[in-house]
C-alpha cells in the first residue's frame, strides 16, 4: 500500500504539472517512479499515460492550438521515432541527453532573463530537425516535452497557444512512439497494461485540476512558470546524463 500510495502521489503531481504548463509530466514521473520500479517499465508507463492525458489537455484547449505549427512538426516526429527505436539499446544516450539538457536550460534561462524583450523567431526550416529530435527523445526517454516546448517558444508568441499546442503535439508524438514500440513487440506485457489502468484516473484528475488552476494564472506569470520549467527540465536531463 505504501508503494501504491507513493506511485499515486507521483503520477498526480506529474500530470498536475502537465495541466498547468502543458508539458513536464514525464520529468516528474520518470525520475521519481524509477526509485521504486525498473526504468524501462516507468518509461513505458509514462508513454502510455501521456497519450490520453495530453490528448485530453489538448482537447480542453483546442481553440488555442496553433494548427499550422502543429502540423509541420509531425513528419519529423515520425522519422525521429523510427530512428529512436533503432538507437535504443545500441548507443550510449548520455551525451545526446547532456547536450539536449544544456540547450533546453539555455532556452528557458534566456527567455526568463529577457522577459520583456522581443525574441527572434526561429527559422521555419528548422521544423524538420525539431520534429526528429522530439520523436527520437520520446521513444528513448519519454521526455520529449521540453524539446517541443523549447521549439514552440521560439515560434509562437502567445504563451497560451504554446501551452495548448505542446500537449496536442505530444499526443501525436506519444502515439507515434507507442506505435513504433508496438511494431517491435514492446507492448505485450500484461503488467504494463494493469499499471496503466490503475494510474489512468489519477493522471486524468491531475490534468483536470492543473488545467483549472492555469486558467486563473495571469499570462505573464504563466510565461515565467513555463520558462522556469524549461530551465528545471533541462537541468534534470543534464543530471540524468551525468
Amino acid at each position: 500500500m505504501h508503494d501504491i500510495g507513493y506511485a499515486f502521489a507521483v503520477v498526480f503531481l506529474g500530470y498536475f504539472v502537465l495541466g498547468v504548463t502543458g508539458f513536464g509530466s514525464s520529468l516528474v514521473v520518470v525520475p521519481l517512479l524509477s526509485w521504486r520500479w525498473p526504468l524501462p517499465q516507468v518509461v513505458m508507463l509514462a508513454l502510455m499515460l501521456d497519450l490520453p492525458a495530453s490528448a485530453m489537455l489538448g482537447g480542453l484547449n483546442f481553440r488555442d492550438v496553433d494548427k499550422g505549427e502543429f502540423a509541420m512538426l509531425l513528419p519529423g516526429m515520425a522519422v525521429g521515432s523510427a530512428f529512436g527505436l533503432w538507437l535504443r539499446g545500441s548507443v550510449d544516450p548520455r551525451w545526446p541527453v547532456l547536450v539536449l539538457g544544456i540547450y533546453i536550460a539555455i532556452v528557458g534561462a534566456r527567455a526568463l532573463l529577457a522577459a520583456h524583450a522581443v525574441q527572434q523567431q526561429a527559422p521555419a526550416r528548422w521544423r524538420g530537425p525539431a520534429g526528429v529530435a522530439a520523436g527520437l527523445i520520446e521513444v528513448m526517454f519519454a521526455t520529449a516535452g521540453p524539446v517541443v516546448l523549447a521549439w514552440l517558444t521560439r515560434r509562437v508568441t502567445d504563451i497560451r497557444s504554446v501551452r495548448a499546442t505542446t500537449p496536442a503535439t505530444m499526443t501525436v508524438c506519444a502515439a507515434t512512439a507507442l506505435a513504433v514500440i508496438a511494431f517491435d513487440g514492446g507492448l505485450t506485457d500484461p503488467a504494463a497494461w494493469q499499471r496503466w489502468a490503475v494510474m489512468l484516473a489519477v493522471a486524468v484528475a491531475g490534468v483536470v485540476i492543473g488545467n483549472r488552476v492555469a486558467r486563473h494564472v495571469p499570462v505573464g506569470m504563466l510565461r515565467r512558470v513555463v520558462n522556469a520549467m524549461l530551465v528545471t527540465s533541462g537541468l534534470a536531463l543534464v543530471m540524468r546524463a551525468m
